[in-house]
């Protein structure tokens, strides 16, 4: 039986000529990069995760349409004999037609000829204003070469701080598996673009795009479309418009912008999931986005697992392949990172804990009993600027907040240990008295860090990325 394999330099010809051989899927180029394990089997491949308890494949196998039923077989029994589950993730209907694997609808993705792109455009008014705001505020958008991207070239550090500015802006951590940002990887087979904001004799880097290729389809996938805060609106416009052209001038007739999760007619559970997670990941804004483009159809992605075994594990082991440090690490990263809707959680928390400080007996935890009030109406105003802060970031209100909520940390924690603690004589008032110091410990490392993360925000749409001379 074939063995799974780590990820050398020297498999990636091997893996290379398999995908332009095989690489149907929108996905299929980005089994190239970092983090993914490859098993071979005669006639295919199959890139995966391992999450110490699944296999989840980076969709469908790499194989003939003959031969994909075989090999994904193959896969699934490699990996029972590992003790593992497998799964595939984001499969498209060719894989699901060919196989007798359970299909999960996760999502939608868009699809355009680029070849009929200008006759859409001519039809899309409201696109075309954005792209005229955009040239008109300066905006201009070219191709660039892996030579002008090359490690250490000026242009390549611009667009690593723009990558990394970008990054830290988002509500979640970064993720990995299929969706790591790592355009400068074989940027000799994909296809780059670089918005410029002219600036007098200057010119200041305020988006980028990287396109990488669908081998079998002849066409590409704009697999990373970044902006700066301070890019002009259309700027995005401008690069997708820039990336068609290219496309149509090269005679593809496949373009996508890939995955928009939770779209289309996917599950109750899962569109309960789209709407509770809102605030951290924005599904109906990512499918609004990619709707004003008219793509010519939408197309179906599925996660694939074999019959008999449940969608919900399935779900779980993709989402840790995501993670990469698992769940509760990822979750906890995501809390600490300081989310509008972290901080929203956090001032409807100070509701029920106000009620709970009102219920105490005052004599036995505050050493005078007007200190109880206090603490109540701190609490309370805390809850009420919370919210407004998560509503719309203002850099004072934030420092403000940061400052009080440390001092609330120190005061109660002085207050535990010289009051509280000597008293304590059983195990509930001791945890309770462990709560109380932990828990303003906890918002105000939530309040910095979010304070940060927002700040760099702010201050880098004041000041931009970096200006480069014209050439």
């Amino acid at each position: 039986m074939p063995e799974p394999s780590s990820k050398p330099e020297a498999e990636r010809a091997r893996v290379l000529e398999l995908l332009r051989a095989f690489g149907w899927n929108a996905t299929s180029f980005q089994i190239l990069e970092p983090g993914l394990r490859y098993w071979f089997e005669a006639g295919g491949c199959v890139a995966y995760v391992d999450t110490g308890r699944a296999w989840v494949a980076a969709g469908a196998p790499l194989a003939s349409e003959q031969d994909l039923a075989r090999v994904a077989e193959g896969f699934v029994q490699a990996a029972r004999a590992q003790g593992r589950s497998a799964v595939f993730f984001a499969t498209e209907e060719r894989f699901v037609a060919h196989t007798d694997h359970a299909a999960l609808l996760i999502g939608e993705q868009p699809l355009w000829d680029p070849s009929e792109w200008v006759a859409s455009l001519e039809r899309n008014s409201s696109l075309r204003e954005q792209l005229r705001r955009a040239r008109a505020k300066g905006v201009s958008v070219e191709p660039v070469t892996a030579t002008q991207l090359a490690a250490g070239t000026p242009l390549r550090q611009v667009l690593e701080r723009l990558i990394a500015e970008w990054l830290r802006a988002k509500p979640l951590p970064p993720m990995g598996f299929l969706v790591r940002v790592d355009p400068f990887a074989l940027m000799a087979e994909r296809r780059l673009f670089v918005a410029h904001r002219a600036q007098g004799s200057e010119r200041e880097v305020v988006g980028f795009a990287a396109v990488i290729p669908v081998y079998v389809r002849q066409g590409w996938f704009l697999e990373d479309l970044i902006r700066s805060p301070r890019a002009p609106n259309g700027t995005t416009e401008l690069l997708v418009d820039a990336a068609m052209r290219d496309a149509a001038a090269l005679g593809s007739h496949y373009m996508t912008l890939g995955l928009s999760p939770l779209a289309g007619s996917v599950s109750r559970p899962l569109q309960w999931a789209s709407k509770v997670s809102a605030g951290l990941y924005d599904f109906r804004g990512v499918r609004a986005f990619k709707s004003k483009f008219r793509p010519a159809q939408w197309t179906p992605i599925y996660l694939s697992h074999p019959r008999g075994s449940s969608a919900a594990p399935a779900l779980y082991h993709s989402l840790n392949a995501f993670a990469q440090r698992g769940l509760w690490s990822y979750g906890l990263s995501t809390l600490l990172r300081g989310p509008e809707i972290v901080l929203r959680g956090l001032a409807l928390l100070l509701v029920p804990w106000s009620v709970l400080l009102a219920c105490l007996n005052a004599e036995w935890w505050f050493p005078r009993a007007w200190m109880q009030g206090a603490w109540i109406g701190f609490d309370l105003a805390l809850a009420a600027a919370l919210w407004i802060l998560s509503r719309r970031f203002a850099p004072w209100l934030s420092r403000l907040l940061v400052l009080l909520v440390v001092l609330d940390t120190l005061l109660t924690t002085v207050q535990a240990a010289v009051f509280n603690l000597p008293r304590v004589s059983s195990l509930s008032a001791g945890l309770g008295v462990l709560v109380g110091m932990l828990a303003p410990g906890f918002a105000s490392v939530v309040l910095l860090r979010s304070h940060r993360r927002l700040s760099a925000l702010a201050h880098s749409s004041e000041k931009g990325v970096k200006l480069v001379p014209t050439s």
